[in-house]
């Protein structure tokens, strides 16, 4: 009975995480469109210059300790009201050191418009800190129905404030100050909606112990950050930030789809993989159903993406983004890798091997910096294409430590994601064929999605393919779960 009460537990935790994430994503999917129209690509440029310098301060302010307090079984008010101090004091020196360091960092770029725009953003260090630990009650409790109102309310605000501003002619400064707008509602609602209050308690001797098991996720992190975002400070330099606008361009379209399903399937997994540490055959089994059923769903819609990508670009941000369809495509096959790298790399945290982890984040960064640096003088596309290089070698290097952790080896893992791997191969090739007829553009992107859709459900419903198999009964059980509930 306590078995299947976690399983629904685990479930309808998913079923909330994935309507958050798909709920915001597509607001933000909604509002990127229309702000591609009234934005240039030099302003999407602008503002992922900064956000590679944002995106590092944050990674001291947020990760590491969060995900210490989701893997400590017994963490309590002291943990999380500690943490919360000291994530606000790191987000006030390092918002003291990007204060003063703008104008070098716009000189570096030769972009004097930097300076004000990186001062005012910096403001969301203090306001990610908060965030952080608000999630991180939220996932351990698995309360995520409450982030779905948090992030659905932020998303609708901070996207009408964006719009609004685009159209005012604010440029760069719509994006900021939909981004600030963003973080600002996310932490409201989430007080308004969640009983976790800060207490004034502070003890150094929890620190120590979440940091003894954070530090080693925190600088895991910020490797895997700064390799992340090395290829736009690159394009950003070399290049023009237009460039800079169409690359990220490219890359944000997959990415927004991986983090709402991948990320919601691995958020939920974290807490419960870390429940059941100490049981490595059941760690084992929902690791495996993670890589299946997400791997069964990303690797489709990464395909279809692909061969859809000039009429969609065209249809939803006119002629003037079609450079980034190159971008678009390669990414889809980086991305489509993500659900194998994060369900190995969170059984490994969810059984408390952090050491593990950073190990593989210094072996992966180090091929992928030799990559990189390679790749420079043969351009931008070589650029991007070595990002696929990197993450089909990458995927070995993250499945490596489970072969002994979890009796999970290669063979069973690529046993068990070639099914869907294959299906959406040939559902590419069926579909691809219609970017060639002389049709409207929206008749044949809608066409190309219908086909696509009835051939691979199709197809999984013939040959019962396992993953689309598990789903249909998940839901049926989670249907069934809620039902009973309410009565």
């Amino acid at each position: 009975m306590n078995e299947q009460h976690s399983k629904l537990k685990i479930l309808s935790s998913l079923f909330w995480k994935l309507m958050e994430r798909g709920g915001t994503q597509g607001i933000q999917f909604i509002v990127q469109i229309f702000l591609a129209r009234l934005l240039l690509p030099k302003d999407y440029g602008l503002l992922s210059l900064i956000v590679f310098f944002l995106t590092i301060a944050n990674v001291f302010v947020q990760s590491g300790f969060n995900t210490a307090l989701i893997q400590k079984k017994d963490a309590d008010e002291v943990d999380f009201s500690s943490v919360l101090y000291l994530s606000i004091f790191v987000a006030g020196i390092l918002y003291v050191c990007l204060f003063i360091s703008s104008p070098f960092i716009a000189d570096f770029f030769k972009e004097p418009q930097l300076v004000p725009v990186l001062k005012v953003l910096s403001v969301t260090l203090f306001i990610g800190a908060f965030n952080s630990i608000q999630n991180a009650f939220v996932a351990k409790k698995m309360l995520f129905k409450k982030l779905f109102y948090s992030s659905l309310g932020a998303s609708v605000a901070s996207g009408t404030v964006g719009i609004i501003a685009a159209y005012l002619g604010w440029g760069v400064w719509a994006l900021v100050g939909q981004q600030l707008t963003n973080q600002l509602c996310i932490s409201i609602i989430l007080w308004c909606t969640i009983k976790w209050r800060p207490k004034l308690l502070f003890s150094i001797e929890r620190v120590k112990v979440l940091f003894k098991y954070g530090w080693k996720i925190l600088v895991s992190v910020l490797i895997d950050t700064i390799y992340m975002n090395l290829r736009s400070l690159f394009i950003g330099k070399l290049y023009s930030p237009a460039m800079l606008g169409y690359y990220n361009r490219g890359k944000q379209f997959p990415e927004l789809i991986v983090t709402n399903i991948n990320g919601s399937i691995q958020s939920v997994m974290l807490p419960a993989l870390a429940s059941y540490q100490d049981n490595k055959k059941k760690v084992k089994d929902m690791m495996r159903r993670s890589i299946i059923t997400s791997s069964f769903i990303m690797f489709p819609i990464m395909v279809g993406l692909a061969v859809t990508a000039e009429p969609m670009i065209r249809l939803l941000l006119t002629d003037k983004w079609l450079p980034a369809v190159p971008f678009l495509q390669i990414y889809c096959a980086s991305f489509a890798l993500w659900p194998i790298h994060t369900a190995n790399l969170q059984a490994i945290n969810a059984l408390g091997h952090s050491n593990i982890f950073l190990r593989l984040e210094i072996i992966k960064k180090a091929i992928g910096l030799i990559i990189l640096i390679s790749s420079i003088p043969f351009g931008i596309y070589a650029l991007a294409w070595g990002v696929v290089i990197t993450g089909v070698i990458s995927t070995f290097i993250n499945a490596y430590p489970n072969l002994k952790l979890l009796n999970y080896s290669y063979r069973e893992q690529i046993k068990d994601i070639i099914p869907s791997f294959c299906l959406s191969l040939i559902m590419g090739v069926l579909v691809y064929p219609i970017n060639f007829l002389n049709i409207a553009v929206w008749e044949k992107l809608l066409l190309q999605i219908l086909v696509g859709a009835c051939i691979y459900i199709g197809a999984s419903t013939l040959f019962k393919i396992e993953s689309f198999v598990y789903l249909v009964t998940m839901m049926k059980t989670l249907i069934k779960g809620r039902r009973t509930k309410t009565n």
